[in-house]
């Protein structure tokens, strides 16, 4: 079978993978060993992409208002509809919303289309949500928006700082890379600073819990106390910089007890920090999701500037992005406040990218940042917007007042590969785009290496790539020979010819030597790591001998002060809410919602709570919480858990209305957002938390999809041939059998056979078609021990018999190993019997000797049994 190298389309660590289509609709999924980022490792998510690939849900045709219609009629629709809204309200009523999900081709082509032939800037990307306060906190410094370092860098330093980063869950294949080197240089130090006890602290010399909201007072005390070891280092900050006395000033007039950390823990990483030349600090959404992530940022970031400890091998500041090509985006300007390719809106480079492009109308100012754009489409000042290959009405804060605003557009579009998304449905017009697998192009990831991503799935029905619609669309809107090119590589081309253009070393993105290069280089283009200019050796890291962006090539030293979260707990609202991702998850699940085996790590949308929260609230470990907020509400499932803080609780962001009846918890998140960035604050919002009364719990497996009474909660997950719900309910008991009966029936036929224990299936000619169980407590083993039945062709009469008494005892206790199927109960039963060490648990059933994302976990068992041995 022929093999296809190509990139994984999750977060921004940009793993090579190699796809081997099986010819039946299948694909082998493996590492690529010769790729720079990941030397074949995969996470979970990425092990399970074969998984991921089938039609199902997908969005195959052209629709509007709910009909199918022709690409022409879809395409003029969208053009007049584009038209008429300019002609009669002026380009700013026109807005798009795009995705890193997109290629850089695809992003390309919108970023063009919108500032410079339709005339606004009202272009942003759900990249906002994810690194947009590390773009703004780069420009402050560095002048550019410029990663200095490289992934060796984590291998080669002797302290690697993780602030606001679950590695572990979000970056694994990062995490593996750090664990390795560690393991080989046992004096590398790992420091994390999270309020959450996450696990990546598995690997942690030092965790320090700091309070929500107090990452700038840490840094600025670092900072003082740095320059008070004498630590500064001259020559760099007197040739290199401008601002640490005002800086210092700041940070010497701080109060780190703000930060709630013990002071032996506070000395021990200000001695490590101090006596440690080669110090890596990465970071990620803890930071950025932040109402002061900008300042945030800059905080840390000064404490390299004035040590000197950027741009050399193992040193510096390393922002870790969420998505495939949150890089590829910024590249080509598709953020509202940016213009293309590293330029800004400053009127020689309005003028030379306008002249680049031979622009109809170019923008003349930033447009409106997602937050505001989607509050502009409220109030009805824009009238059109077209989103691309993302969720807004899931993944935005204040996520209702979205679905909202787009109910009320006189004109929204959306290009979208699945059919099934809460935003798809709130949109009129929906036009079929292709995915992973089928599109070509490229993505850059988290240290700036560009890759191709290679189709080797053929197109389904009608859906086509981004940059195709888009083009037809220019072409109907009148501007068809700016934009007729005849495939990616032409656009790759123009891409990389603008980085170039008049650029003279004056801007850190510059690709120029590769914007000549012809189709077959193209198509067999490795990866590479920019800057890549003509005439120049490519890659490389920024900074070590100065060289910054601004006009005289200083950094800056930004003094920042210490502020709290725009919105404080008080007697109403006295918890704050953190949200982030779990490990097998990714977005709002339109791709890993469809892998059975990611679905049972976490298969609920869960309430991580204190245990003297929960007692406060109220509410017991499984049970049911109606968490709430000044903005909005959700229902979700209570784990009871040290790892969070008292006063504090976390709650994954993946589930959608597609998914659960009320788990989209953006919809009780604040919409603050960050003065500068625009980036929202989605780590931490006032929240309260009520127990909510339920008379049963239950679970149903069945083969077809059944349309559920109306209950307080319920969500559904992916089995393998069958969909499973997990259900609650505030009617009697009886009442509820005999709905949820019907239900199941109407959809899948055959005899209703009733059992033992609140127990009921169908089961027709020996086949189990579905099966329903019902009772006043809650049992979440009850989906492991029903599914083995759905996957047997026909039942035995000892089958029969399990099934109807409950299914098997054995409790899997949920997946812990998805790359193999083992269950926590299977790694608690190999410790009962003798394994003492996450090299035995391998050994023995294979657990964490692939992805390796459990592995944390494993370990926490394996601690856990030792004082069990002792007593």
């Amino acid at each position: 079978m022929t093999s296809t190298h190509t990139i994984c389309p999750y977060c921004g660590v940009g793993c090579g993978i190699v796809a081997i289509p099986d010819g039946r609709g299948g694909t082998a999924i493996a590492g690529d060993h010769a790729h720079p980022a990941n030397h074949g490792r995969l996470c979970s998510k990425g092990a399970a992409l074969g998984e991921t690939l089938s039609l199902e849900d997908r969005l195959l045709h052209p629709e509007i208002d709910g009909r199918r219609v022709t690409w022409e009629r879809a395409l003029d629709a969208v053009a007049r509809g584009i038209g008429d809204i300019v002609a009669r309200h002026g380009p700013d009523a026109v807005a798009f919303y795009v995705s890193g999900q997109l290629l850089t081709e695809d992003y390309y082509v919108a970023n063009k289309l919108i500032k410079g032939f339709i005339g606004t800037a009202n272009i942003d990307t759900n990249s906002r949500l994810c690194m947009a306060s590390s773009v703004a906190g780069h420009k402050r410094a560095f002048g550019s928006d410029t990663v200095p370092g490289l992934y060796h860098d984590f291998e080669a330093a002797d302290l690697v700082v993780l602030v606001g980063s679950n590695l572990a869950w979000c970056h694994p294949v990062l995490f593996q890379r750090l664990e390795a080197a560690r393991h080989a240089r046992p004096q590398l130090k790992v420091v994390v600073i999270d309020p959450r006890r996450t696990e990546t602290c598995d690997i942690a010399d030092l965790h320090l819990a700091l309070k929500p909201g107090s990452d700038v007072a840490l840094f600025n005390a670092l900072l003082a106390e740095l320059d008070r070891r004498g630590l500064r280092a001259d020559s760099f900050v007197s040739q290199h910089t401008h601002g640490l006395d005002e800086a210092l000033a700041a940070a010497r007039a701080n109060d780190v007890g703000q930060c709630g950390l013990p002071a032996a823990d506070l000395a021990t990483f200000f001695d490590w920090f101090a006596t440690t030349e080669k110090t890596v600090t990465l970071y990620s959404q803890g930071v950025n999701q932040s109402s002061a992530g900008v300042d945030k940022v800059n905080a840390l970031i000064n404490c390299h500037l004035l040590t000197g400890r950027i741009g050399r091998p193992g040193t510096g500041p390393f922002s870790i992005t969420g998505q495939p090509n949150a890089m590829g985006g910024r590249e080509v300007g598709a953020l509202a406040n940016t213009l293309a390719a590293h330029m800004e809106f400053a009127p020689a480079d309005i003028a030379r990218v306008g002249r680049f492009w031979r622009a109809a109308r170019m923008a003349t100012r930033p447009g409106l940042k997602a937050v505001d754009l989607f509050d502009a489409v409220g109030r009805g000042e824009i009238k059109a917007i077209w989103i691309m290959a993302t969720n807004p009405v899931v993944s935005l804060p204040d996520a209702d007042r979205v679905r909202d605003a787009l109910s009320r557009c006189e004109l929204s579009i959306v290009s979208e590969a699945v059919r099934a998304s809460d935003t798809v449905d709130a949109c009129r017009i929906r036009l079929p785009a292709l995915a992973w697998g089928e599109k070509d192009g490229t993505v850059t990831n988290s240290e700036r290496c560009t890759s191709r991503q290679r189709p080797f799935l053929p197109a389904p029905g009608e859906a086509r790539q981004d940059w195709w619609i888009l083009s037809e669309v220019a072409r109907r809107l009148g501007h068809g020979e700016a934009f007729a090119w005849q495939g990616v590589a032409d656009i790759f081309r123009e891409h990389a010819a603008l980085s170039a253009f008049e650029n003279d070393g004056k801007r850190a993105f510059d690709i120029g030597a590769k914007a000549d290069i012809d189709d077959a280089a193209y198509e067999g283009l490795a990866p590479f790591v920019w800057p890549a200019p003509a005439g120049r050796c490519a890659g490389g890291r920024f900074f070590a001998e100065g060289g910054f962006f601004h006009a005289d090539r200083r950094a800056r030293f930004v003094a920042v002060t210490p502020r709290a979260p725009e919105h404080a707990p008080d007697e109403a609202w006295p918890i704050r809410l953190n949200t982030g991702r779990v490990r097998d998850q990714w977005h709002t699940m339109t791709r890993t919602g469809r892998s059975v085996r990611l679905a049972g790590h976490r298969p609920e949308p869960t309430l991580e709570l204190h245990p003297n929260d929960a007692r406060a609230s109220g509410v017991a470990d499984g049970d049911i919480a109606d968490v709430s907020s000044a903005w909005g509400r959700a229902a979700l499932r209570v784990h009871v858990t040290d790892t969070v803080c008292a006063g504090e609780a976390f709650v994954p962001m993946h589930w959608t209305a597609q998914l659960s009846r009320a788990g989209r918890i953006n919809a009780a998140v604040n919409p603050a957002v960050d003065p500068i960035s625009g980036q929202p604050e989605l780590k931490h919002t006032p929240i309260a938390i009520r127990h909510l009364i339920v008379a049963w719990h239950g679970t149903i497996l069945a083969r077809r999809p059944i349309m559920l009474p109306d209950l307080p909660y319920w969500v559904r997950i992916k089995g393998a041939g069958h969909h499973a719900w997990l259900l609650a309910g505030d009617q009697p008991l009886s009442a509820a059998r005999r709905a949820l009966s019907a239900a199941v029936r109407a959809t899948n036929p055959g005899p209703w056979i009733e059992g033992q224990g609140g127990t009921a299936a169908v089961i027709a000619d020996g086949r189990l078609e579905a099966v329903v169980s019902l009772g006043p407590a809650y049992d979440g083993s009850v989906r492991d021990r029903l599914a083995p039945f759905m996957t047997l062709d026909r039942l035995d009469d000892g089958q029969h018999a399990s099934l109807l008494q409950g299914g098997e005892a054995a409790d899997r206790g949920g997946e812990i190993c998805a790359c193999f199927g083992v269950s926590h109960a299977a790694v608690e039963a190999a410790i009962a019997g003798g394994a003492t060490s996450f090299a035995e648990i391998g050994a023995r059933m294979h657990a964490g000797t692939s992805c390796g994302s459990c592995r944390p976990e494993i370990r926490a068992l394996l601690r856990a049994a030792r004082p069990r041995k002792v007593a």
